[in-house]
């Protein structure tokens, strides 16, 4: 028998490997269920080699899981290539702890969530769950006698004879009281099914095996039908709807990464959950949490990303900062672009129907990601309100012979509530304009960057002013009205209204246009919308007061009339203003009530 001291001058290694390395306490399955695959997996490579004794039959290739409630026990077993004494000394109490002792000086007292992982200390995970660890193990070597190692949790261990007859390694946990929730079988079932699902060795709980073993995306795209990617995106998102399309990812320079992304239907900003593509190491569950791997717009994906050469902590719960991440997120990006642009150019008929479930991600992307706004300006579409697809570039071919303002800008008219604002849309279509769909919720944004991008270009929102002002043609009209009855109209209107929000205004418009129009300075709008995206709603921008302007035509025959009639001036100035902000449909409550009784005397007249 052998007793020592586990390598590491601290008695507090425990409890910082219980409280700072592993916030995560269900993690300890992972990590022992990806040790026992590991040595499964050296068995595997030693036997090709001729290194080992005899012949490995395929059924010894598996790793068991058994839950004793009774006996408050988890038992991990494999029949891998085992250790001799010798080992056990060497790679569980000193190579574990390997620079330990300048690890606990220097983060005993701070956050180590960004420890780079190579402490060894996986096998140590184990005593977050349990007040008694033992490991039962006989190696592969010629004439190896069996071994038990036994610790209780503090820095002292015991090395004795072992009982065990095959070839592998048992790790038994004596379940503490705290974690007695892991000795339910359904418990541990999840935990196999969440984190050990897709690992290459078979592995059995309850006599079922519970993962599977050659997942599509260590597979080449070469062998694969879609029905396969069909059947694995149900797998890991039952019930869901079928995805758009998919990328297989398989690099193997200057990094390794393979993996599946796929596109789901996303119809707005409020479908699109982020958080559902699953990071795998070596097949081994990592994170649902891929920000530092994939760029922000692409957490809308869905898939699967699995890379050994992803840095990770001694945790495995997040990610170092390395240059690898960095080319493994460029290589992504370009990836997506170019798949999206292939499918543009192989079928744009089906590339428009998609679009609509696309718009949300591109639009993401082209806002956060610099590179990928340089592949996508050449295949994002913009939709008029007639359903009708277009590039930038045919757009603006479509629109520049009657939508060119006097400046020379080509201004581009869009309605972000199509309903709502269908009786600007009418108008503008009967004078020959043409008006795009921006209802999205990251439209505002994206508005203002196309601006940017296109400075020759000019985007208004259809009801942001007058017909004849929304393109400014640099037509002057003349008023029909005298100065002075101009002024003696802005006054009574002003005084009928009384909203000091409201600042009335006469314009000489064309006839066509409407007496009394509600307008909101473009500019000033969508600042405010982006504050309030922004989360500053209640800031200085986000609590100023709505600013509207009232603009009176002096050329309508309204005008004139309202001037003659004394009589019924005040009802029918009232009258106006209550279209003209059901127009923009803000006219409720009390008000609309009122309105709606005005309109309905005015019937019974």
């Amino acid at each position: 028998m052998q007793k020592g001291n586990i390598q590491v001058n601290t008695e507090n290694i425990f409890p910082i490997i219980k409280k700072f390395l592993y916030s995560d306490q269900e993690i300890f399955l992972r990590e022992l269920v990806s040790n026992a695959t590991d040595a499964t997996q050296k068995l595997k490579s030693l036997s090709s080699l001729g290194e080992v004794k005899g012949e490995i039959k395929t059924e010894e290739l598996k790793i068991t899981v058994k839950v004793d409630e009774d006996k408050k026990t988890i038992t991990i077993s494999d029949m891998g290539i085992g250790m001799t004494e010798e080992e056990i000394d060497k790679y569980i109490n000193q190579i574990a702890f390997s620079g330990a002792e300048e690890f606990v000086k220097e983060f005993k007292d701070k956050d180590v969530a960004n420890m780079i992982g190579h402490f060894g200390l996986g096998f140590y995970s184990a005593f977050m769950v349990a007040d008694k660890v033992e490991i039962h193990t006989l190696s592969h070597k010629e004439g190896a006698t069996p071994a038990k190692w036994t610790c209780t949790g503090s820095t002292e261990f015991k090395i004795t004879k072992g009982t065990r007859k095959t070839r592998g390694t048992d790790i038994i946990l004596h379940v503490n009281e705290e974690s007695k929730e892991y000795l339910n079988n359904y418990k541990i079932s999840t935990l196999l099914e969440k984190h050990c699902k897709y690992l290459p060795i078979p592995i059995f709980f309850d006599e079922k095996q519970i993962n599977n073993t050659d997942p599509i995306w260590a597979k080449k795209p070469s062998e694969l039908t879609d029905e396969d990617y069909k059947q694995f995106y149900s797998e890991l998102y039952p019930g869901s709807e079928p995805p758009l399309f998919w990328i297989h990812l398989n690099v193997d320079y200057p990094f390794n990464l393979t993996g599946i992304l796929y596109f789901p239907k996303i119809s707005s900003a409020i479908d699109a959950e982020k958080n559902k593509v699953k990071l795998f190491s070596n097949q081994v569950f990592v994170t649902d949490s891929v920000k530092d791997v994939l760029p922000e717009f692409l957490t809308l994906l869905q898939g699967v990303v699995d890379s050994p050469d992803i840095p990770l902590n001694v945790s495995r719960s997040s990610l170092q900062s390395d240059t690898n991440v960095k080319k493994i997120t460029a290589h992504i990006t370009k990836k997506v672009a170019s798949k999206l642009e292939e499918l543009f150019k192989k079928d744009r008929e089906d590339f428009n129907s998609k679009w609509e479930y696309m718009d949300v991600f591109v639009k993401y992307g082209m806002l956060s990601d610099d590179k990928f706004y340089e592949k996508a300006k050449d295949f994002y579409l913009l939709v008029n309100t007639n359903k009708e697809h277009y590039t930038f570039e045919e757009y603006s071919e479509k629109v520049k012979a009657l939508q060119t303002d006097k400046d020379d800008k080509l201004v581009f008219l869009y309605s972000q509530f199509t309903d709502t604002q269908y009786m600007y849309v009418d108008a503008a279509n009967k004078k020959g304009y043409d008006v795009i769909e921006l209802s999205g919720a990251l439209d505002v944004h994206y508005v203002s960057q196309l601006e940017q991008k296109h400075p020759n270009v000019k985007i208004v929102r259809v009801d942001s002013d007058t017909l004849s002002k929304l393109i400014d043609k640099g037509e002057e009209n003349v008023s029909v009205l005298s100065e002075e009855d101009g002024k003696k109209l802005v006054e009574v209107c002003t005084n009928v209204i009384k909203d000091e929000s409201i600042e009335v205004v006469l314009e000489n418009l064309s006839t066509e246009d409407d007496f009394m129009t509600l307008t909101e300075d473009e500019f000033g709008r969508r600042m405010k919308e982006q504050m309030q995206m922004s989360g500053m709603g209640m800031g200085m921008m986000g609590a100023m007061p709505d600013k509207y302007k009232l603009v009176l035509n002096s050329n309508s025959p309204s005008a004139a009339s309202l001037l003659k009639d004394e009589a019924n001036r005040d009802e029918d100035i009232k009258n106006y203003y209550d279209l003209s902000l059901l127009s923009k449909g803000k006219l409720i409550g009390k008000d609309l009530a009122a309105f709606v009784n005005r309109a309905k005397d005015l019937i019974a007249k």
